[in-house]
């Protein structure tokens, strides 16, 4: 009893302490009863933000950057009035919940033109109020999946002004939020977070873990949109706050990422990489381990330790299987990514010896062609700049044994064709510069008689008294 009294206390002292700096505003009271239903969406779970990363990851996907900082909404939210007069009501009850359900479904299915047409359909009828908010929620939800965000915030704008006194409110200000985040409109949307904290504060204790759940989601979409926004030295401290809270272990993870990849992009790379070998240390299975240690030896590049960060590329390449196959994608592109950019810095300032060891164990992540043998003409120039000759003759072999396009082969990969013919040329230009090298050795090497001529002194050498020297005596 004394831990969850704790842990409550800590709870509302954080979130306290994060209203405090929210903008004034003047909240709607809210009545409690039903229990609140978040959309999926960002919830503090960890979850994979890139599925087939590019690289950055994390930044917002801004829509219409014109209402960038706007509180208006561009669509009027009248259009969505419940019950317009113009309109039959003929729907039995039956029918309506039918018809929400298929809604529901038709979202699911992604099908949105279908749910569209189904939730306005309710909202045409003489549907329950509970009914005409379910219809309005999955409208909004609807046009969000759609990426028509204007039209979704201005169908949220009219739930919050047609029923104030929800006890569901607060998952309408959360959707809002995430719907302005998506147009741009940063400020407003974390205004809209705030109003999720205000109003779960004030509702009774009727489904406390509810509301605090939806109070700590709110909070982790306060710090993401500082972190979309580019405020990263916000974002920073918003996610190190949520480290403090009693977290899930892998909503605490996230945080703690989170937090260190501000330090990154804010430039703070001495900072970076303390946090990153912190957040290694404590969470060694979580899913953004391998981004986070490419980050780390980044910031570790960044910061002129080369060593180091060549060890960290190695440790993320020699991964061991039980962490790679949690989740294979994620790691290999994380492995790729990595070990293609160092490996190419290294080579580009010329340190052929540490590009060499990276590309050598980039080819064991995957014996597919399209993988292994770019990687294989790598170490081909890395060996050729090592004068590895004969590693790199090797190297040039496979390729033109394994990428030469047969005939009547209709599917061959343009990329494979120009990769044989790069290897063949530099292979043939090898073999000739070999030979042409013995050739000039050859002609500038000496016998031996002229060896040993061109040792004799000459006729006016003297020894160091000034005597003439007499002549060595030959060992044959």
């Amino acid at each position: 009893m004394r831990k969850r009294l704790f842990t409550f206390f800590a709870f509302a002292a954080t979130a306290s302490a994060i209203l405090a700096e929210a903008p004034a505003q003047k909240e709607p009271e809210v009545s409690p009863h039903a229990t609140a239903s978040v959309e999926p969406e960002h919830k503090p779970s960890a979850q994979a933000e890139q599925e087939a990363p590019a690289v950055d990851a994390h930044a917002a996907q801004a829509t219409t950057p014109e209402v960038h900082g706007s509180n208006k909404t561009p669509e009027s939210a009248e259009q969505f009035s419940i019950h317009p007069p113009s309109e039959q009501k003929s729907a039995t009850p039956d029918e309506i919940a039918s018809l929400l359900r298929i809604g529901q479904s038709k979202i699911e299915q992604g099908d949105y033109v279908s749910s569209e047409i189904a939730f306005r359909q309710v909202l045409a009828e003489k549907a329950t109020p509970e009914q005409d908010h379910v219809a309005l929620m999955g409208l909004a939800r609807t046009y969000r999946k759609k990426t028509e965000f204007t039209k979704a915030a201005a169908v949220y704008e009219t739930l919050i002004k047609q029923s104030p006194d929800d006890p569901l409110l607060p998952v309408v200000y959360l959707e809002l939020g995430r719907t302005l985040r998506a147009l741009g409109a940063y400020k407003p949307a974390i205004t809209r977070f705030y109003s999720v904290i205000n109003t779960t504060l004030k509702l009774p204790e009727n489904n406390p873990d509810n509301y605090r759940q939806l109070a700590r989601t709110a909070q982790f979409e306060i710090a993401e949109t500082y972190f979309q926004s580019g405020d990263y030295e916000q974002a920073n401290k918003f996610f190190s706050r949520l480290k403090l809270l009693d977290l899930a272990p892998e909503d605490r993870a996230r945080a703690h990422f989170k937090s260190v990849y501000a330090l990154v992009l804010s430039g703070d790379h001495e900072k970076a990489v303390t946090g990153f070998r912190a957040y290694l240390d404590q969470n060694p299975n979580d899913e953004n381990v391998p981004e986070a240690r490419y980050l780390l030896a980044t910031s570790l590049r960044q910061l002129g330790r080369f060593n180091e960060s060549l060890a960290v590329a190695l440790e993320l390449l020699k991964a061991e299987k039980k962490y790679v196959q949690s989740d294979p994608k994620r790691w290999t592109y994380w492995q790729r990514k990595t070990g293609n950019q160092l490996a190419n810095q290294f080579y580009e300032q010329g340190d052929f010896g540490s590009a060499l060891v990276i590309y050598q164990n980039l080819a064991n992540i995957s014996p597919e062609p399209a993988w292994r043998l770019p990687v294989v003409y790598q170490i081909g120039l890395c060996s050729e700049r090592l004068r590895m000759f004969d590693r790199a003759r090797e190297c040039y072999q496979t390729i033109v044994d394994n990428a030469k396009p047969s005939a009547g082969d209709g599917n061959v990969r343009q990329d494979l064709v120009d990769l044989f013919e790069m290897a063949d040329w530099r292979l043939k230009h090898l073999v000739w510069e070999q030979a042409t090298d013995h050739q000039l050795a050859n002609i500038f090497i000496t016998s031996p008689i002229e060896t040993d001529r061109a040792a004799l002194p000459t006729a006016n050498a003297h020894d160091p008294n000034g005597s003439p020297a007499k002549p060595p005596v030959l060992v044959r």
